[in-house]
């Protein structure tokens, strides 16, 4: 059987922390809790990938560093401990200083009388907006444990839809990087090996054989000034990219695109839906839940929809009808939030509409790929066969060459 490493909260409100086997992680954790302890956390042994080591210069909490402090926050303050001792325990439970000293400072000024947001709110390089209002309203209800339990599963559900897209671009970004080297390498290292016998031969070469070493002879001559072009064409977007002018036309260019503006329509409106829903169920008004949201949207021409949609909001309009007006929102969604603010359960349709977009980001990404990767494979096939079949065309004639 597995080992599995664990860690716990012991009735005494003292950490444990060993390890046991067992089948799977539900039965680390039923039997810490048939024990009368307060399960935290559990891995397989000798599993995981501390990134932190790799961090040295970082002074905030990652999004999993987040997520996993939340999630225990969630779990502690369930089983009643109060919020100062939760923090302290999650501080003498971290294994990195970093994160350590957050969490201890949280601590102290909760300690100190301040408010959990307010202690929150300083640390605004972990704890964004929407985290930091969320807890305050959990406050103000007196939810604060039911309200960071909703906040790890809506954390868990958005780098879910994060890794899944990066999941999906690994293979792809690294078919492309594969390709290009193979070329390179083909162009550079091996096809000029051939060029001295055939100037030895003398003649005229096949138009194919002389471009294909026309190229190698300029990537081996000027391959400085290529990578200098192409680090500035990466510099140059970036800077494009800062500027919001600019930015505004990239972000509307590629919203008008048929594949990808679909795509990016509604992976943006699964992170709205996901993350006003979320700030709507933990008592945040609209209004204010708007201007969180606003800022959680990568595409700033759909930030602006969400910025004029709230003034619109606050005059007493439609939610619905003023997205719709943008026309960058799918229809299905714009109809669920529709029937969300007629039925009073704006909050509820707005879950079902991340729960459904998110569902198809992953569907079409992965149909994207699949298209994508066999067509690049084809496209490198045929590059490589086309360089090796200028070098069998030139030797092939080689008798022509001599006489």
């Amino acid at each position: 059987m597995p080992v599995y490493d664990y860690k716990a909260v012991a009735p005494s409100g003292e950490v444990i922390q060993g390890s046991m086997e067992a089948i799977s992680t539900e039965a680390v954790i039923a039997r810490l809790q048939s024990e009368g302890n307060l399960p935290l956390q559990t891995k397989e042994a000798g599993k995981g990938f501390n990134l932190s080591k790799l961090m040295l210069g970082r002074r905030s909490m990652s999004a999993a560093e987040v997520g996993q402090f939340t999630e225990q926050m969630a779990t502690l303050l369930g089983a009643g401990l109060p919020l100062d001792r939760s923090l302290s325990v999650l501080a003498d439970l971290s294994e990195n200083d970093r994160v350590k000293k957050i969490v201890t400072s949280l601590r102290d000024k909760v300690r100190g009388g301040e408010a959990f947001s307010k202690a929150l709110e300083a640390q605004e390089q972990s704890f964004n907006k929407l985290y930091v209002n969320m807890v305050k309203a959990g406050e103000v209800g007196g939810t604060l444990d039911v309200t960071l339990e909703r906040l790890s599963v809506y954390l868990a559900n958005s780098k879910d839809l994060k890794d899944s897209v990066v999941s999906a671009l690994i293979y792809p970004i690294l078919l492309v990087v594969l390709a290009i080297g193979s070329l390179i390498l083909l162009l550079v290292y091996v096809i000029p090996q051939f060029t001295p016998i055939f100037e030895e031969l003398g003649g005229d070469l096949p138009m194919l054989t002389r471009i294909v070493l026309a190229v190698g002879g300029v990537l081996q001559s000027f391959w400085w000034l290529i990578a200098g072009s192409v680090f500035f064409a990466v510099y140059a977007f970036k800077s494009m990219l800062a500027d919001s002018v600019k930015r505004r036309r990239w972000d509307g260019w590629l919203l008008k695109r048929r594949w990808i503006g679909d795509l990016v329509a509604k992976l943006e409106t699964a992170r709205l839906a996901r993350t006003l829903g979320t700030l709507l169920t933990n008592g945040v008004p609209l209004l204010g839940a708007l201007g969180i949201a606003r800022n959680v949207l990568g595409n700033t021409v759909m930030q602006d929809d969400i910025k004029e949609a709230r003034i619109q909001v606050q005059s007493g309009g439609s939610l619905a009808r003023n997205l719709a007006a943008s026309g960058h929102f799918p229809k299905f969604a714009l109809q669920m939030i529709s029937v969300g603010e007629e039925t009073g359960q704006l909050d509820a349709m707005l879950e079902k509409v991340a729960d459904a977009y998110d569902r198809e980001v992953r569907t079409t990404i992965d149909r994207l790929m699949a298209l994508f990767v066999p067509l690049l494979t084809l496209l490198l096939a045929g590059m490589i066969g086309l360089i090796v079949m200028s070098v069998l065309v030139a030797i092939l004639g080689i008798n022509d060459l001599v006489a």
